[in-house]
């Protein structure tokens, strides 16, 4: 917020680049130097998975400017993500080297992770994009401001995900945390659709603490356990198929809450237009007109942003409802995570060939 208000939103990227490579420097210097496993590279396989994927990105970035299945590039790149899609999973169950091997998918945990870090990453983008435009807009908070109402978000993800560690490490199964996170994060998301245009600061920090406090909550016991379970030479692809769930799941979350609050801002204004028009308006006390400013053709216009405004935050509030019932309906999921007994799969020869 800072950097935006004064230089301009470049600058929320410059920033990274000095940092950035400072961290690559320093973990060339620390990280120990291991043997490459060498394999073949599925080029096809890769190229199908690069089209679906982007198909499927460019669908869900320009559905709903596009009307979704009303526009005919949606309907294409739909198919050409499907059917790309499909190929490749065709492709990985009968390729002798397959992009990623066949053992990955077969692994519970790496599935169910895969999973709820899809869940995670619709929830906690689709959150990111809807606020800072709704603090700015419907609350009247300055750029900075709103970057200043965000942070205990952060505070709480920092301080769960050293928590955790510790939990676990004294014996807490890590199903019983991920589980408390996802608990914490619906919760959160239950606060937020209590919101209202005259409420102040306190519930956006504390509802953004909480939502932190779970989303730590979720991230290490997650990935350990989704890690635990895979041999060494597996976990690389793992990690990339993990990231690559969180993603899409962004971007679905993205997606989804623009479409929701786009149609409920329609629905909103259209069910609330006609309790207005410039003969009710008249019929208010003439002192109360006077202090207003003016007769009911001026208050009409008064009147229809107000309609606006509160037609965008039952959008906003509608779209916290759906992410709470998407995470909530995610928690009893929990179940299929399996419980680490001893080390991870050991390669075999066949997997070592590969």
């Amino acid at each position: 917020g800072w950097l935006t208000d004064n230089f301009n939103w470049r600058w929320v990227f410059f920033v990274n680049l000095p940092l950035g490579v400072i961290c690559v420097a320093i973990l060339w210097w620390l990280l120990p130097s291991r043997p490459v496993r060498k394999r073949p590279f599925d080029l096809f396989g890769f190229v199908m998975l690069a089209i679906g994927i982007s198909a499927l990105q460019l669908m869900l970035d320009r559905g709903q400017g596009e009307d979704w299945l009303g526009s005919i590039e949606i309907w294409i790149e739909m198919l050409v993500a499907v059917i790309a899609l499909w190929i490749f999973v065709v492709h990985m169950a009968t390729a002798k080297n397959p992009m990623f091997e066949r053992a990955l998918w077969l692994n519970r945990n790496l599935v169910t992770a895969m999973f709820f870090m899809l869940v995670i990453g619709v929830v906690m983008m689709a959150t990111m994009a809807l606020l800072p435009p709704m603090l700015q807009n419907l609350y009247g908070h300055s750029v900075f401001d709103t970057g200043i109402l965000l942070m205990p978000r952060g505070f709480g993800v920092i301080l769960t995900m050293a928590i955790s560690a510790r939990l676990i490490q004294r014996g807490l199964d890590a199903r019983i945390v991920v589980g408390l996170g996802m608990v914490l994060a619906a919760y959160s998301l239950w606060q937020m659709t209590h919101w209202s245009l005259e409420m102040g600061t306190w519930p956006i920090i504390v509802s953004g603490f909480v939502q932190g406090l779970g989303m730590g909550l979720v991230f290490m016991p997650l990935n350990g356990m989704a890690f635990a379970t895979l041999a060494p030479h597996h976990r690389t692809e793992g990690a990339s198929l993990i990231n690559l769930a969180r993603n899409i799941g962004a971007s679905v979350g993205i997606s989804l809450v623009t479409t929701i609050l786009a149609r409920s801002v329609q629905q909103s204004h259209e069910a609330l237009v006609p309790n207005i028009s410039p003969e009710n308006l008249n019929t208010m006390d003439p002192g109360l007109l006077q202090t207003l400013g003016g007769s009911g053709e001026t208050l009409l216009a008064m009147a229809n942003a107000e309609i606006n405004r509160q037609a965008m935050m039952i959008g906003y509030l509608n779209d916290f409802y759906a992410m709470m019932i998407v995470t909530a309906l995610s928690v009893p999921l929990v179940i299929f995570l399996r419980k680490p007994k001893g080390p991870a799969e050991k390669p075999d020869a066949s997997a070592m060939g590969h």
